[in-house]
Formats: structure tokens, sequence, C-alpha cells
């Protein structure tokens, strides 16, 4: 059973997250885009996880299940420790199994902060303390490190990560399974680093409104159409594999050049280690991207693929590739009729960016859609990169028209 996967999204009792994210619109995007198993997010808070029972029906195969679509409970936290003279800080993907380990998991970590000012709690504690609490009282939750190379609360990051991961996990070092790459690398970038050998490469959206889902996802292939399945290809357990992942360009990304976003400043990894990681503006520290960070602990030259790795295709949320082509905002009422229009003729947004035969397109009435389409899946979009929390730039070149 080919199942395609968002599980890392967050409800709107997260901060800075749409009103918008609750279980009804979540469904509907999620059918809107061609997502088959979508995570909850915030199951440590109270609040959403009322929702939660109110909104999910138990399903055959362990899922939870809201008008057609399943569901899978997750969770966000966010640690912050010292560790070795530095401050650390730490973002962790949970998945439960059931409402029961959701539960004793919230349980496990309340002890660490409070769990209700936040969908995505902020804890005070190391990573091994926190896991050694949730593993005594929730042995089947899930944790995958989440995007593991952004600066900020991440396991790589320039600002606050660690140079490997035993020095993060130490002994729970080999409960951890799988990795979410971010949107600022893709599995090109992650193959250069042998370290990750062992992990499981993933991909989901970090979606904080309902048009962000799926703007990278996780194929799986799974032996039965289960969640216990679907947990072991994390696990790599035998039950079920991850065969593909959905990545945005990795230029598109909000970290993946090194800068200075106050003094507009954005530069490669060479560019700014002749200026030894100093802002040429106004001298201070520069925020070092996933590229940088790539490059510092990469052990392979470019191109190099890990061991297993599944295949990755790039795409851009459906929202972005149209306002390319009509020269309107993604947000705008124009772009939100014309994807209206495509998905009801075509059917989901990722069906019509990556599977739906280019011929098909030669006749829709919106000029340029072919080309676009062909320009995404041939890899020809112009990128100028994202950095320091500003979103890469993206454009059509001009033989895309």
């Amino acid at each position: 059973m080919r199942v395609i996967a968002d599980l890392h999204i967050h409800s709107r009792h997260s901060l800075a997250t749409s009103r918008s994210m609750d279980i009804p619109s979540i469904a509907h995007w999620a059918k809107r885009k061609g997502i088959d198993v979508v995570g909850t997010g915030d199951f440590t808070h109270p609040q959403w996880m009322r929702h939660l029972e109110a909104e999910l029906t138990p399903a055959d195969g362990g899922w939870l299940v809201h008008a057609g679509v399943r569901f899978a409970l997750t969770a966000e936290v966010a640690l912050v420790w010292r560790q070795a003279e530095r401050t650390r800080k730490l973002h962790l993907l949970l998945v439960a199994p059931a409402v029961a380990d959701a539960k004793r998991a919230t349980s496990a970590l309340s002890r660490f902060g409070k769990l209700a000012s936040n969908g995505r709690p902020m804890l005070g504690v190391d990573c091994v303390r926190l896991l050694d609490a949730l593993w005594g009282m929730a042995p089947g939750v899930e944790v995958i490190p989440a995007h593991i190379w952004t600066p900020w609360y991440s396991l790589f990051g320039s600002r606050s990560g660690f140079d490997d991961m035993s020095s993060c996990f130490a002994h729970h070092l080999p409960r951890i399974h799988a990795v979410e790459t971010g949107l600022s690398s893709d599995p090109a970038m992650n193959g250069r680093v042998s370290l990750l050998d062992s992990m499981t490469l993933v991909s989901f959206s970090d979606a904080h409104s309902p048009s962000r889902l799926g703007r990278e996802a996780t194929v799986f292939e799974l032996g039965e159409p289960t969640l216990a399945a679907l947990l072991g290809a994390l696990a790599g357990d035998g039950t079920g594999r991850v065969v593909e992942t959905f990545e945005v360009p990795p230029e598109h990304g909000k970290y993946h050049f090194d800068g200075h976003r106050s003094c507009g400043v954005r530069l490669s990894p060479v560019e700014s280690r002749a200026l030894d990681g100093r802002c040429p503006v106004c001298g201070k520290e520069l925020t070092l991207g996933v590229l940088h960070r790539v490059g510092d602990l990469a052990d392979r030259e470019d191109g190099a693929q890990l061991r297993d790795a599944p295949s990755y295709r790039t795409l851009l949320p459906l929202h972005e590739l149209i306002s390319l082509v009509v020269g309107a905002s993604a947000k705008s009422r124009r772009v939100e009729q014309e994807v209206q229009r495509l998905t009801t003729r075509y059917g989901t947004e990722l069906t019509v960016l990556m599977d739906l035969p280019v011929d098909a397109l030669a006749e829709d009435p919106l000029p340029g859609l072919r080309a676009a389409v062909s320009t995404l899946r041939e890899g020809r979009l112009c990128l100028r990169p994202g950095y320091d929390g500003v979103y890469g730039e993206v454009a059509l070149p001009a033989d895309a028209s």
C-alpha cells in the first residue's frame, strides 16, 4: 500500500499559526492536496487534544479518521538546555501509536514545562532526560529530530546544534531511526554526510496554515494499511519503507544561505567564510545557513547518495507556481480561483504538480501553465537562496511562457 504522509504540522494553538488550523480544515486541505495521512500536530496541548477526541473517529488499522482522511497523533516539542558550555536548542517530532500513548507522553513531558501555553511547548530540559521520561511512560512513541540543519532549534544547527548525534542523544541514539531534513536541504545534500547513513530521511511540511500542507511530504510503501506499519517504516523494522520524498527546492527555504536579515546581506558559504562569518555591513555574526553546516559535516563529494536512500522529486506549492504564471500574489483571489479550477478539473494539487502528463495541460485555458509545470519537473526554476529567516525567491526562466 502506497501512502503520502505529512506528519509535521501545527494546530491553531501554536504561535504564529493560522486560526483555521482545525481538524475539519486540515482534512479538507489534505484531500485537496492529495495527502493520504496527516499528522494532528500539538497533541500535548490539552485544549487541542479535546478537539482531536471530538473530531477524530478510531478506524481499522489504528488510524484516526475525519471525513475520510487518516490522521496520526503527532506533536513537536522545543528543548532548551546548557551542555558543553553552550546553549542547546532542539525540536523533536513525536508520533504516538494511540491516544493512550499520546496522553502518557503528555503526562511525562508536563514536568518540564507548561504545555497549555503553546501547541509547540518550550521545555527546559536536556534531550537525554526528556527521552528518559518520555520512553519511561510511553515507549511506543517514535521520536524524529525535526528540520535537522536549520540554525535555530535543530540537531545540527549552526547556532545551537551538535557536530554528531551521540553528543545529543547518548545511550538513546539506537532508538532514533529517522530524521527530518527540513525545507532548506534535500536528500542530495544530506547524502554528503555519512553519519546519516543509518537514518531514514523524511520530509514534512511543518505547516502553520492549511495551504502549506504537503509542501514537503514522504511516500511510504506499507505491507499492511496500518499505522503500525507506518511506524515500522520509520523504525526500519521491515513492515514498510520510505520509497520517496517530495521536496521544495532547498534554495526556497528560509535558511539555505548564510546572511544577516537586518542588513539585507545574503552570502554563499564561500563568501561568508572569507569574511570570517561576520556581516560586511555591521560586523555582527552572520547566521550560518544549512548549506554551510552541511559543508562543515560533509565527508563525501557533492552528488553522493546515502546508503539505501529513497528517491526524491522537487515541487513547489501549486499556489506559488500559479502565482508565477499569472503574476499575482500566491494569496490572491485570482490564484485561488485558478487552483480550485485546476484541482476540480485534473485532481489533487500533487497530481497536477507531479503526475499529470504534461501534454494533458496543452489545451488548458491558463496560458503558460504547461510550460511552468514542465519547468518545475525539469528542475529549471530560477532561484535566489533564502537566508536568515527570509524565504528564497523563485522565478520562471524566460523560455517558460
